[in-house]
């Protein structure tokens, strides 16, 4: 098993390089948001792998469905296969206009096995405060299938219970928005909280469009006051701030691993200082070397620091493995991938570095 287990690296390792990022990449307008709806409903034209009598709701559904035209079904009586009660959400932005289409998501409710081939009927999506913001209606995307016989042989592929419908819904009602309700000022929030990116933020549009129109209140907002000859057209403002750039873009210093897979994916910002692992009969030591650059005799020059390397040197009972160069996660996973060490011994040897202090950056598990 352990040969078959692979750790995947992806690492962006960029030291010393300016970004430069658009405002709108890493920001957002206050009042500009998603609105979370919601809604039942029920899928149709399964081949038997909709919701048995066991998931009373659907019949009931079913039952007052028919109702609203004009036949009457006894529930006792109702028995089919080719219906599943769902549950439809999706994300709307309230910049979205009446007639808009978005696309919304099908869950299974119920012990349907399949959606595919299903047609969802028109379903009202509510928001949070209960007014009804859309609707949706169209035929269900799962992409994966699961079928199943009376034997019990089965095939399947990914998750066929949930589905997409692409354009199935449709913007009834306007979602309030409340992005340029104050003429006088605009709020500018960063998606991602920093101190240092909101300060180049407000630089920049200083800078660009005018001095000391912007401030950073904190990490995460940036107060802007609109000058009296843009405050008639707010949406050019806007856009104009929108498309400024900052070049000294910064971010934090992280180490994300994925338990399942073994991937990890880790910052340009990263650095592992000098440190000895023991793991099992596993030994991985990273030091320290310096190599010196020392003038001609009877010269003006001096005697300083060329190059600042941290080798890694992996050592098992099996194998051996030495890097030498710049120590760098890049160089510690690979080091493991080579000994075979499986992702959940990776995981804890880089809980240890973090603990140690030896990982100097955020370490996050998913």
């Amino acid at each position: 098993m352990k040969n078959k287990i692979k750790i995947i690296l992806m690492v962006l390792f960029v030291i010393n390089v300016v970004f430069a990022q658009r405002i709108k990449d890493i920001a957002y307008f206050k009042g500009a948001k998603n609105e979370q709806i919601i809604g039942y409903g029920l899928v149709v034209g399964l081949a038997g792998t909709g919701d048995s009598y066991r998931s009373q709701f659907t019949i009931q559904s079913v039952t007052s469905m028919l109702k609203r035209f004009g036949i009457t079904v006894p529930q006792t009586d109702l028995r089919t296969r080719n219906v599943a009660a769902v549950m439809v959400t999706a994300n709307v932005n309230n910049f979205l206009k009446e007639g808009a289409q978005f696309d919304v998501t099908v869950s299974a409710m119920g012990d349907a096995i399949s959606l595919s081939g299903g047609t969802l009927l028109m379903t009202p999506l509510t928001g949070k405060d209960g007014v009804v913001y859309g609707s949706a209606q169209g035929p269900v995307f799962t992409g994966g299938y699961d079928f199943q016989t009376a034997t019990g042989s089965r095939a399947a592929k990914n998750h066929s219970a949930t589905g997409r419908v692409p354009n199935g819904g449709i913007v009834q009602i306007i979602i309030p928005n409340t992005t340029m309700e104050s003429a006088g000022e605009l709020s500018l929030y960063l998606k991602n909280p920093d101190f240092t990116n909101a300060n180049s933020i407000a630089n920049a549009i200083n800078t660009s469009i005018a001095p000391d129109i912007a401030k950073a209140i904190d990490a995460t907002e940036v107060l802007i006051t609109v000058p009296d000859d843009q405050q008639e057209n707010m949406a050019a403002f806007m856009a104009r701030i929108e498309a400024l750039t900052i070049t000294n873009f910064d971010t934090q210093a992280k180490v994300v691993i994925n338990e399942r897979t073994g991937t990890v994916v880790s910052g340009g910002n990263v650095i592992i200082n000098p440190v000895t692992i023991m793991h099992g009969n596993l030994n991985i030591r990273i030091s320290s070397e310096t190599t010196v650059s020392q003038p001609n005799q009877f010269t003006q020059g001096q005697t300083v620091i060329t190059n600042a390397q941290t080798p890694v040197v992996t050592q098992e009972s099996n194998g051996a493995i030495a890097i030498q160069r710049s120590a760098t996660v890049q160089e510690v996973a690979a080091a493991l991938n080579a000994l075979r060490v499986a992702p959940r011994d990776v995981i804890a040897i880089f809980q240890a570095l973090k603990e140690s202090g030896a990982l100097i950056a955020e370490l996050v598990i998913i």
